[in-house]
């Protein structure tokens, strides 16, 4: 009987050796005393929230010519870390115009005053009640971010998503908030059919069902703020920020003069863009090539 008995423990034992690489790691949970940001990253049906290093050398006076959507997400921003009311926020618009580095420079912010950012992607969203259980009670204020949250034509997810969010942000503790950013309005195509069979009854314009049912999705955002293409002057002036904060750390002299000012329009127009990302890289090259030379 014996025999049989530590013949069993042994392949049972044998059994949980080749199962035990299998089986997801146990992450122990994040001091969030210590960690400023996170990312949550699923394995198999579980997931976990991993620490990133982040560095908070961006800040809000860095980000030129988007005052107006600064100042509103700041002060929503605000509230929430005191412990006020506030919305989850959708920043949509053209690309590098400021929307993701404006949420980063957030958190160097606020981080002394208990923010904190956890990045999850689109594609894990559905997580939500799963992360936003493991930050119930405690006592930081969490922004989650989701980055280029948007969906193409015919990608049902939009209503999954949708279903998620309601039951997710409705539900949420005080302490935590979502904050997207898109470069779409409604996070969803929108066709110039969409708007084809309006009716008009007793005086009163009733859009189509299917304009309801893309709008339903981004209506879960209470704070919109609309970032658009940047002017050429605009431009210019976050070049000029740019070069002076790079040249300041290096400790080189500069002055900015017309052939500067076309080097960095022809950068531009190099590339067929012109804006906030744009003119940070063209700083990197000019302060670097006065630097090499």
């Amino acid at each position: 009987m014996n025999a049989r008995l530590n013949e069993f423990l042994d392949q049972a034992q044998v059994l949980l050796d080749r199962l035990e690489p299998l089986l997801p790691a146990v992450q122990p949970p994040l001091d969030w005393s210590r960690t400023l940001a996170a990312r949550w990253q699923r394995s198999g049906r579980d997931g976990a929230l991993l620490p990133l290093q982040v560095n908070l050398d961006l800040h809000l006076a860095d980000l030129i010519g988007v005052d107006s959507q600064r100042d509103q997400l700041s002060r929503n921003t605000h509230q929430f870390v005191a412990g006020l009311p506030a919305n989850h926020a959708l920043l949509w618009g053209a690309r590098g115009t400021g929307k993701s580095s404006l949420v980063r420079a957030l958190l160097a912010e606020h981080a002394g005053a208990g923010l904190r950012l956890i990045e999850i992607e689109r594609d894990h969203l559905a997580d939500l009640p799963r992360v936003v259980e493991r930050l119930v009670g405690l006592p930081q204020r969490f922004v989650l971010f989701c980055d280029d949250l948007s969906f193409e034509a015919g990608d049902g997810d939009y209503r999954v998503l949708k279903s998620v969010l309601d039951g997710s942000l409705e539900r949420a503790p005080d302490n935590v908030l979502l904050y997207a950013t898109s470069n779409r309005r409604h996070l969803v195509p929108e066709r110039q059919s969409d708007n084809d069979n309006w009716q008009l009854v007793d005086g009163e314009v009733h859009p189509n069902e299917a304009v309801e049912d893309k709008i339903a999705l981004s209506d879960r955002f209470g704070l919109w703020l609309s970032f658009y293409p940047f002017t050429q002057d605009h431009y210019l002036s976050v070049v000029r920020h740019w070069i002076s904060v790079q040249a300041g750390q290096c400790g080189l002299a500069w002055d900015w003069d017309e052939s500067l000012e076309k080097a960095a329009i022809r950068w531009a127009q190099g590339r067929g863009n012109r804006n906030g990302r744009c003119a940070y890289q063209f700083a990197r090259h000019w302060v670097g090539l006065q630097l090499l030379g």
